[in-house]
């Protein structure tokens, strides 16, 4: 989807917050509400003449759903509030565009005002007929909104029901024709386009999702009563949200997608780019394998389904936030970038235990930046086609044995005494073999541990965090003295050194024991 115009050519711009029926406080037996006692999902504060300045009064709380509720009661659906254009019903109360301050306020008081004051007459309970019953200093209502996602499930789901018709939600902007059109095999998500803010002639994401689904939802439902909701609390109620269906296994996404590439140094975009040079090897990208791990392209892809690299330069762009494209990999405090999703999957429980203590600074070449920066490719030479690279990733990736164990067992000592509170307690037998195997054994089903701990010794380098990769590393004392060095105060003493490893380590992969320090020393008989 090509950043456009308007999700709805023949609708004017719709600009402000949704407004979508009366400005009262009704609940859904039509009974005036007080001071809430919980959280709603759908809370609207009506604000609309701010377009115009300065409000005179606050703006209004409205409750929708209980308003949608009241309606139904009567037979009335939301064409009691809403007229259609161009067959789309349009967000705006009983009007298509905003006129002038006054024609406007008179729509809302005439119409909620009216219908308040007929069902008075009727001896229903109704809302507010008066101007403090609407607009109030003070907040009734606390909002419970969750923002609505579009997962690959519920993508998936839409899909079907649609029969794979993709022109039913997916379109891009034709400059010259000035129309929307669909773009087959170029789809996008929405939010490529449409973002959190109305900008121009470009309608923000929530007046494009309310304006496609609710208007689709609202005629399918006369075929179909399982369709999609109506309310608001189908969609943003965190309750309702937690009982949506998800497919257990949703089939790939057919795209236009690769199953592998290459990832490479920025496109020679600007001078700074032209003087770089490729100080690393190309990394080849398990495109299919990574779409399992996210329910969004927008997980990496999060402007536009476009390379990296045309966005991320060597230098930086301003259409890339000033982000260089080493940040855009290799950033610590984001999930979007390949090594700050690798680290939060570090953290997980089985991870954690050993991951937790290795910082960066530990961290070397062989570990760290070969498995992803492979053997050189394309250095100086010329470029090749894309499916020359796509091939060339999918054989580099395929090269790889991963790693799914450690050392055999004969290489692996079995138990090790630790005597270094000998003088208090007893030495304590550390079954290194079994806890060797037990870490082994929570990491035997991670992709990402085979991937990345390379040799069969790489899990050793948990406790031996200082040490090369080797069947037999130098034990703790050869680093860690037992009197604890002042002059060094960011290595701890042997003591400090055990307790730390391993109760940290504990702690980090949640298991309790031990609960006192008897449970792994033995104390000394008197």
């Amino acid at each position: 989807m090509k950043r456009g115009k308007s999700l709805l050519l023949g609708v004017c711009i719709l600009a402000f917050p949704m407004v979508i029926a009366y400005s009262s406080s009704l609940n859904g037996s039509g009974q005036t509400l007080g001071v809430s006692s919980g959280a709603r999902a759908d809370v609207i504060i009506i604000d609309a003449m701010s377009a115009f300045g300065r409000l005179e009064k606050p703006p209004v709380e409205f409750l929708h759903d209980a308003h949608t509720r009241a309606l139904a009661k009567t037979n009335q659906d939301c064409t009691a509030c809403h007229v259609t254009d161009n067959d789309r019903i349009s967000l705006k109360f009983k009007r298509i565009k905003d006129t002038d301050r006054t024609a406007v306020m008179n729509i809302y008081h005439k119409e909620c005002i009216s219908c308040h004051g007929e069902m008075r007459l009727a001896r229903q309970k109704t809302g507010p007929v008066e101007c403090v019953g609407c607009h109030t200093e003070k907040a009734r209502f606390l909002s419970a909104r969750q923002p609505m996602g579009f997962d690959k499930s519920l993508h998936f789901r839409h899909s079907e029901a649609q029969d794979k018709k993709c022109a039913q939600c997916h379109h891009a902007y034709d400059e010259r024709t000035k129309k929307l059109f669909y773009a087959k095999d170029k789809e996008e998500t929405c939010r490529y386009c449409h973002k959190s803010e109305t900008k121009e002639n470009l309608i923000s994401m929530r007046l494009a999702s309310h304006l496609a689904c609710i208007d689709c939802h609202r005629k399918t439902q006369a075929q179909n009563p399982n369709t999609g909701p109506l309310e608001c609390t189908g969609c943003h109620d965190l309750t309702a949200q937690r009982k949506i269906k998800k497919i257990a296994s949703v089939p790939r996404l057919q795209g236009r997608q690769p199953d592998s590439v290459l990832l490479k140094r920025a496109q020679k975009n600007s001078p700074a780019d032209n003087e770089s040079l490729n100080r690393m090897h190309f990394v080849p990208f398990d495109h299919k394998a990574h779409e399992t791990y996210t329910d969004t392209c927008r997980g990496c892809h999060h402007e536009t389904l476009k390379a990296c690299n045309e966005c991320h330069t060597l230098a930086g762009t301003k259409q890339g936030k000033g982000v260089n494209l080493e940040k855009a990999m290799h950033q610590v405090d984001t999930g979007r970038s390949c090594r700050g999703c690798h680290l939060l999957q570090q953290n997980e429980k089985n991870c954690a235990g050993c991951h937790v203590f290795m910082s960066a600074g530990l961290e070397n070449k062989e570990s760290s930046c070969s498995p992803c920066h492979m053997q050189p490719v394309l250095e100086n030479g010329p470029a090749s086609a894309p499916e020359q690279e796509k091939a060339l990733a999918a054989q580099m990736l395929h090269s790889r044995t991963p790693v799914t164990g450690t050392y055999d067992q004969e290489d692996i000592p079995d138990a090790i005494v630790l005597k270094s509170l000998s003088n208090q307690y007893e030495g304590v037998d550390f079954p290194h073999r079994r806890i060797v195997n037990a870490l082994a054994g929570s990491i035997k089903e991670s992709k990402l541990a085979a991937y990345f701990h390379t040799r069969q010794g790489t899990m050793c380098q948990g406790c031996h965090h200082n040490s090369p990769v080797s069947k037999k590393p130098p034990g703790c004392a050869s680093c860690h003295a037992k009197p604890f060095d002042a002059e060094n105060p960011l290595k701890p003493g042997l003591v400090g050194a055990y307790h730390l490893q391993c109760m940290g380590c504990h702690k980090e992969m949640g298991i309790e024991k031990p609960a006192g320090c008897t449970d792994c020393h033995k104390e000394k008989s008197r």
